[in-house]
């Protein structure tokens, strides 16, 4: 029999309400540098696409459709870069930053993404979308890490 997951959240609760103000304070720069809350929605679905974060991904798909999310961009977001059309260029811009934060690739690449995405987003936005890339890929590790489970709707 498997050793039970230390749940994080019930274990450091101090901690955790830190993880939670701080993913406030980045939905909060995001609305300022006027990132649209369904840009923020779908790179945190894509980051706990790539960390493969059940919980995370059944979460954020409520809070993207919420946002005005597509079911259809919902579904072809693994292969965002096959759909130009269903995508804006602010979104490509940071669904590209979000998998070079996610998959740190080597600095090369992370170089060419951050240059793409510079010519498109600005300063705040950069910032603001790498945040909530960094913030999502620690709550998917949060979540993995204690096996929070996915119940039915």
């Amino acid at each position: 029999m498997p050793t039970p997951r230390v749940k994080l959240d019930k274990q450091n609760p101090d901690i955790y309400k830190q993880f939670v103000a701080t993913s406030v304070a980045v939905a909060a720069a995001a609305a300022a540098a006027g990132l649209d809350r369904r840009v923020v929605e779908l790179v945190n679905l894509r980051c706990s696409q790539l960390n493969g974060c059940a919980f995370c991904l059944s979460l954020h798909h409520e809070d993207a459709i919420t946002a005005g999310v597509t079911e259809q961009q919902i579904a072809v977001l693994p292969a965002w870069r096959e759909a130009p059309y269903l995508y804006d260029d602010q979104t490509r811009a940071a669904l590209e930053l979000a998998e070079t934060v996610t998959e740190l690739p080597g600095p090369g690449d992370a170089n060419c993404a951050y240059e793409r995405a510079a010519d498109i987003l600005d300063a705040a936005q950069i910032a603001a979308v790498t945040w909530a890339s960094i913030t999502m890929n620690a709550f998917n590790r949060v979540s993995i890490m204690s096996e929070y489970n996915v119940r039915p709707r």
